[in-house]
């Protein structure tokens, strides 16, 4: 397990694992820990043997919002000048799949990570929201746009406009999370799944990964080129070769990444 000052890695297997670790403030993201994400993120991004990345939170929240200290003092111009969000425009660009596992407070920019992940899994007694409206801001990393795509625009204004939580059973119905699990099982299940999604050729999850993504802000033509693309782009691959060839022959494939 690797050490940073406010989180910590593992690689499990061909799973790397992205640990939260301020507990004491519920793992309050400052601008330290958003740039420790990133630089954990795109370094297990860059290594062949990991195929997924999982994101989880130490003790008792997975995120419960941004350091609100580090920000209380700060002007438009100080701001402008910071560019703290460049770091969370880096962090979408990750390829490599990232599951969240989700249980007790995830808000503001909390909440805002866990939508950076390509799926969600949560625990019962998971609380999610944006609750920055009491403070006199708004979400500033993507919150108002990922939360709309999800949900739609009267919904996501409801809860944004609201800063009330949302509970787990409520953002496994509007299609947040994706399954919902105890809170003392709900990291062995994220990484239960993690495992099994690692077992697949990682260039045809990268591709599909990043062809759905596409399909959120293209219109459907655009898309359906992209899309068409990466098919092709596949056929290049040994393990699209080995895939088929162990389908006709009734055997497991033996994926290499390549």
């Amino acid at each position: 397990m690797s050490n940073y000052q406010h989180i910590l890695t593992e690689e499990v297997g061909p799973v790397g694992v992205v640990w939260l670790n301020r507990p004491n403030v519920l793992n309050a993201l400052n601008r330290v820990m958003v740039r420790e994400i990133l630089e954990a993120l795109e370094r297990f991004d860059r290594k062949e043997r990991i195929r997924v990345i999982l994101l989880a939170g130490k003790g008792k929240a997975f995120a419960a919002g941004a350091d609100i200290d580090e920000m209380a003092e700060e002007n438009t111009i100080s701001m402008e000048l910071l560019n703290q969000f460049a770091d969370w425009d880096r962090l979408a660009q990750i390829k490599t799949p990232i599951i969240g596992s989700v249980h007790g407070y995830c808000l503001g920019g909390g909440f805002e990570l866990a939508l950076l992940c390509d799926m969600m899994y949560a625990a019962s007694d998971a609380k999610f929201g944006f609750p920055e409206v009491n403070l006199a801001v708004m979400p500033g990393a993507g919150g108002t746009q990922r939360l709309t795509k999800l949900l739609g625009k009267t919904r996501a204004l409801e809860w944004i406009w609201s800063g009330d939580m949302m509970s787990a059973e409520e953002a496994l119905s509007f299609g947040v999370v994706n399954k919902l699990y105890p809170a003392d099982t709900v990291f062995e299940e994220t990484l239960n799944f993690a495992k099994k999604l690692a077992e697949k050729p990682p260039l045809a999850v990268r591709m599909i990964k990043e062809a759905v993504h596409k399909a959120v802000d293209y219109p459907l033509q655009e898309g359906m080129y992209f899309e068409r693309k990466n098919f092709y782009l596949l056929f290049s691959s040994q393990d699209q070769k080995e895939g088929m060839k162990a389908f006709m022959e009734k055997r497991k494939p033996d994926f290499k990444g390549y």
